[in-house]
């Protein structure tokens, strides 16, 4: 195999050897059912509590509020879906952004269906909602607002306190997709305001198929699973404890130097950024330069097809995107990019490069490089 340069951290993330490490025992030894009574089983029920309670420090909220789903997808379905169903006698509105992930987005289409009613707010040029459009769209019989925290197509980082407040204000439940956050910002849920979050381990350099949906006890809904009293009856299934231990160990290492790690990914990204803009003045930024993602960076190369320009950075071992994994089957314009006012032509002219804590300046250069030696020939 040859060169690889890995810079589409937002769609997923290596496996930490320190997280591997810590999942193995749950693999090949400690392989009991933590339902079970006899000692492997107590062992692994007291692995999953132990992950529980990292987590659960990880964002300042309780422990017993922590949910274990399969994945970011399965825990915006259980907080939405699940307080939705169990709220509708208060009323059977829920509001929402434009740019959301569509694992919000397709779940609140599917409630529509149940005869529930949603208010998609728009976004400005650089994908940040309007707090007073949010606060107008509320109406008595609101009971959701779900916003996420950071956009995983353009970076942009939400104001997710002041969300908080006006939810607060207006006695109404605050979900936020925390999937692109945790690990890349330190969230605090307390000072944030927040009643339900989801995040996915494999975003911070743990194990795909393991998430976390955490609710406030003070929330009443429904399950999306049922079967057995797993997770305090909220989500049947036998746990996967080792990746529960994994998600444990990554959110544990995530989250500890965190401003540290910050600086560095922030450092490479805008080095990146400034050595396009050296190579084609061109370039144009999708999103705000300021308020995002520190490793996220998303361009638009002027009279080149995204999907020309994925091609020429693969075949030079160079993993970038045009946004959302989750979406790269549709050949339908970013729906992100088609929110900030992005024309169909800019948008599929536009990929996402987004850096991580193992990404170096080495490697920047070599991707401009790449780029120095072939953007002309592809745009011509």
């Amino acid at each position: 195999m040859g060169r690889l340069i890995y810079a589409d951290n937002s769609a997923t993330t290596k496996l930490d050897k320190r997280v591997l490490d810590e999942m193995l025992p749950y693999l090949e030894f400690e392989y009991g059912n933590p339902s079970s009574s006899y000692s492997i089983g107590i062992k692994a029920r007291k692995a999953i509590d132990k992950a529980r309670e990292v987590i659960a420090g990880a964002i300042n909220v309780c422990e017993s509020d922590i949910y274990f789903t399969s994945g970011g997808s399965e825990a915006d379905n259980m907080i939405i879906k699940g307080i939705a169903r169990a709220n509708k006698n208060k009323g059977k509105h829920i509001i929402t952004s434009r740019i959301e992930h569509f694992a919000v987005l397709n779940t609140c289409e599917s409630l529509e269906r149940e005869g529930f009613s949603v208010t998609y707010i728009g976004v400005d040029k650089n994908g940040m909602i309007n707090l007073e459009e949010l606060e107008k769209s509320i109406r008595d019989d609101t009971i959701l607002i779900s916003i996420m925290f950071a956009n995983n197509e353009i970076g942009t980082i939400e104001p997710i306190k002041e969300i908080g407040k006006i939810a607060k204000k207006h006695n109404i439940y605050f979900h936020t997709d925390a999937v692109q956050a945790i690990g890349n910002i330190a969230i605090d849920v307390d000072d944030l305001g927040v009643d339900a979050l989801s995040m996915s381990a494999h975003k911070f350099y743990g194990p795909k198929g393991v998430g976390v949906a955490y609710i406030n006890e003070k929330i009443d809904f429904c399950n999306l699973i049922d079967g057995g009293h797993q997770e305090k009856c909220k989500r049947a299934g036998t746990e996967n404890v080792a990746s529960i231990v994994g998600m444990g160990k990554a959110i544990e290492i995530a989250t500890s130097n965190i401003s540290e790690k910050i600086s560095k990914v922030k450092m490479i990204r805008d080095y990146c950024y400034k050595k396009m803009l050296d190579l084609d003045s061109k370039i144009i930024l999708n999103g705000s330069f300021n308020n995002r993602l520190a490793g996220n960076l998303n361009v638009c190369f002027d009279g080149i097809d995204n999907q020309n320009m994925l091609l020429l950075l693969d075949m030079n071992g160079i993993c970038v995107s045009t946004g959302s994994a989750c979406n790269s089957n549709v050949s339908a314009p970013s729906h992100v990019l088609s929110a900030i006012g992005c024309d169909s032509k800019r948008a599929n002219n536009s990929v996402r490069f987004s850096f991580g804590e193992l990404n170096t300046l080495e490697e920047v250069d070599y991707i401009i490089d790449v780029l120095k030696n072939n953007m002309n020939r592809i745009r011509h």
